[in-house]
C-alpha cells in the first residue's frame, strides 16, 4: 500500500491554480520591493516574498513527486524592474493587502476540495500566511493614515426582531414605501466593496497607461470606467443615509508609461480581481435584506462577469492563457 494516496483531480487543480496566483504575486512583489521608498513597507514585502517562495517550492516538489509537468506560471520574463516607479504613496502595501484578502478567500475554498494531508497542511499554511500579512498590511496603512475605517455606530441597547415585510422594501423599488436605513451588515459590505474597487481602480489605471498591446490598453480603460460606476452607485447608497464614503488618501499613479509587467501578467491579475469581485458581490447580495441592494449587486455581477469574459478572450487570442491540467479523453 502506498505511503500517500494518489493525488486527485481536484487537488491537482488547486495546486495548479495556487501556483499561478503565487508566482504572479511574487513577480509583482519583486518590482514593488525594488521601487519601495519606505523601509517598513520594503521589509513587509521582502518577508512575504521569502515565505511565498518556500510554498511555491513545496508545490513544485509535489508536482515532481506525482510526475506532473511544472506549470509555466509567471517568470522573470513577466517583470521589468529597471523602469520608473508606476505607483506611489502606499500603493504597494494597498496592493499586497488586497491580494492577501483574495488569497484568504481562495484558500478557504481550496481547503474544502483537498483531502491529502500534505496538501491540506500546505493550504493551511498559506491561509495562516495570508491572514498574517493582511493584518500586518492593515496595521501599516492605518498607522500611515492610508486606510479609512468603516463608519462608527451607536451601540444597541435592546434586541429587536423584524415585525413586517416592509423591512425588505426600499423606496428605490416602491416609491410608496418608506425606505429603512441601512443596517450594519449592509454597511460593512458596501464599505468593503467601495474600498476594494478604489484600490482596484488605481491598479487598473496604472496598468492601462503602460500596457503595450492597444487592445489590452482599451480593455483596461473600460475596466476603470466599470470600477468608477460601481464606486459611484455604492457611494450614493451610503450618502443617502448620511454615511461617510470610503476614500483612498494614497495609492497614486505616477506619470510613467514604461510597463513594469508583461501584458500577460496584468491581464491575469485583472482576471483574478474580477473573480474576487464576483464572489464578494454574491456575499453582499446574500447578506443584504433591503431589496434594492441585491438588485444593484446583481447588475454589477453581470457587468463584471461580461468584462472578465471579454478579458479571457483577449488572453486566449494572444496565447497568454495557460491551460489547466485536463481530464483524460476516454472516448479517444
Amino acid at each position: 500500500m502506498p505511503d500517500k494516496a494518489s493525488i486527485t483531480s481536484a487537488e491537482l487543480g488547486v495546486l495548479w491554480l495556487t501556483y499561478q496566483e503565487k508566482t504572479m504575486i511574487m513577480r509583482m512583489l519583486e518590482y514593488l520591493i525594488e521601487k519601495a521608498d519606505d523601509d517598513q513597507a520594503k521589509d513587509i514585502m521582502t518577508s512575504l516574498h521569502k515565505e511565498l517562495e518556500l510554498y511555491v517550492s513545496k508545490i513544485i516538489e509535489i508536482f515532481k513527486q506525482e510526475g506532473a509537468v511544472i506549470p509555466v506560471g509567471f517568470t522573470e520574463e513577466d517583470v521589468i524592474k529597471d523602469v520608473p516607479k508606476l505607483y506611489d504613496n502606499g500603493f504597494d502595501i494597498m496592493f499586497v493587502r488586497l491580494f492577501k484578502e483574495i488569497s484568504m478567500g481562495l484558500h478557504a475554498l481550496n481547503m474544502t476540495m483537498t483531502f491529502r494531508e500534505d496538501i491540506n497542511l500546505l493550504i493551511e499554511g498559506l491561509t495562516s500566511l495570508s491572514q498574517k500579512y493582511f493584518r500586518i498590511c492593515s496595521q501599516y496603512l492605518l498607522e500611515k493614515g492610508l486606510l479609512v475605517r468603516a463608519p462608527y455606530v451607536s451601540m444597541p441597547n435592546s434586541v429587536e426582531f423584524v415585525k413586517n415585510k416592509d423591512y425588505l422594501s426600499s423606496s428605490a423599488l416602491n416609491p410608496l414605501t418608506q425606505k429603512r436605513t441601512l443596517n450594519t451588515v449592509e454597511v460593512a459590505h458596501l464599505h468593503k466593496a467601495i474600498e476594494s474597487n478604489l484600490t482596484g481602480l488605481h491598479m487598473i489605471l496604472g496598468f492601462a497607461q503602460c500596457a503595450n498591446n492597444k487592445e489590452v490598453k482599451q480593455y483596461l480603460y473600460e475596466g476603470a470606467e466599470l470600477a468608477k460606476g460601481i464606486i459611484k452607485e455604492l457611494s450614493e447608497l451610503m450618502l443617502q443615509d448620511n454615511l461617510p464614503v470610503p476614500q483612498t488618501p494614497g495609492g497614486n499613479t505616477t506619470q510613467s508609461t514604461a510597463a513594469p509587467f508583461s501584458d500577460k501578467l496584468m491581464m491575469y491579475c485583472i482576471s483574478l480581481f474580477c473573480s474576487f469581485s464576483l464572489g464578494s458581490n454574491s456575499l453582499g447580495t446574500a447578506f443584504s435584506l433591503r431589496n434594492d441592494l441585491p438588485a444593484k449587486m446583481s447588475i454589477f455581477t453581470k457587468d463584471v462577469f461580461e468584462y472578465g469574459h471579454k478579458g479571457a478572450k483577449i488572453m486566449i487570442k494572444n496565447g497568454w492563457t495557460e491551460e489547466p491540467p485536463q481530464m483524460s479523453r476516454r472516448q479517444q
